[in-house]
């Protein structure tokens, strides 16, 4: 099903112009796995996803939901594991490169097409455990937004369920030569306009001239999980390069992390 432009009033509950247009580019889906391939944060999550999520049992009924999951990257990597999978993402585009995986590979993965504010169509209590990673939740604009989906992950998680979740990290943008500037405006911006959260990133990607990133501070993160009803259990900083886990991760991870791995727990 293709997308179409549709006016800024009409957009869905969280979705800026640029990610309504990032999921109606079928191109974007069909070599998001080749312009991604050396990236080396898709080894590392995976990494962890893998360690931090308790084994599928000996008949493979746990099912873990991609919340936002592009290709399918994840979730192929979890099925080769025993789990089952359920995929979720806005982009139809997105979702027919996974059901194309799906079937070549004959992975138990069921594919979901909704925005992740609004899951109301998926069932309380239906998944063991859920991850969202690559910034995904980032990509969801205004902070009330990004809680809905967070509280929504926390509904559709069985009690007991974990949840793995990948953030930007505001304070990274110091070590770019224009950060401190962008953090400037950035701050300023938020407290003269209501439509802007501190940390807001509208910038080019792929062909895309008004991408939407928000960006997390450590004590932000925490707090918008916590409200959601969600145990933080561990946080992991990452290095600049997100090809690991930060060296010292327990000295100001706050301002050297490039980005943090959350691991979660639903009471």
């Amino acid at each position: 099903m293709q997308i179409e432009s549709i006016p800024s009033w009409q957009l869905p509950a969280g979705v800026s112009p640029g990610t309504w247009d990032y999921a109606a580019r079928p191109a974007i889906a069909t070599e998001y796995d080749q312009y991604f391939a050396d990236h080396p944060l898709f080894a590392l999550d995976q990494q962890l996803v893998l360690q931090h999520l308790p084994p599928p049992d000996s008949q493979g009924r746990a099912t873990v939901a991609d919340l936002g999951c592009g290709t399918g990257r994840a979730l192929v990597a979890l099925a080769a594991s025993g789990y089952r999978g359920l995929a979720i993402d806005l982009s139809q585009h997105m979702l027919e490169v996974v059901q194309q995986k799906t079937q070549t590979q004959a992975l138990p993965i069921a594919s979901v097409r909704a925005n992740l504010v609004d899951l109301n169509g998926i069932a309380d209590n239906c998944v063991e455990h859920a991850v969202s990673l690559f910034s995904t939740l980032g990509m969801i604009r205004g902070r009330a937004n990004r809680i809905a989906a967070l509280g929504h992950t926390r509904r559709i998680l069985k009690p007991g369920g974990k949840f793995v979740l990948h953030v930007h990290n505001i304070w990274s943008s110091l070590y770019d030569p224009a950060g401190l500037r962008w953090l400037c405006r950035s701050w300023w911006s938020s407290r003269k306009r209501g439509d802007q959260e501190f940390g807001d990133r509208v910038y080019q990607y792929r062909g895309l001239p008004n991408m939407f990133l928000h960006n997390f501070g450590l004590s932000e993160l925490k707090a918008d999980l916590r409200q959601a009803g969600f145990q933080v259990e561990q946080i992991f900083p990452l290095n600049l390069t997100a090809s690991g886990v930060l060296p010292l991760r327990r000295m100001l991870p706050r301002v050297r992390a490039g980005g943090f791995v959350a691991v979660c727990r639903r009471d």
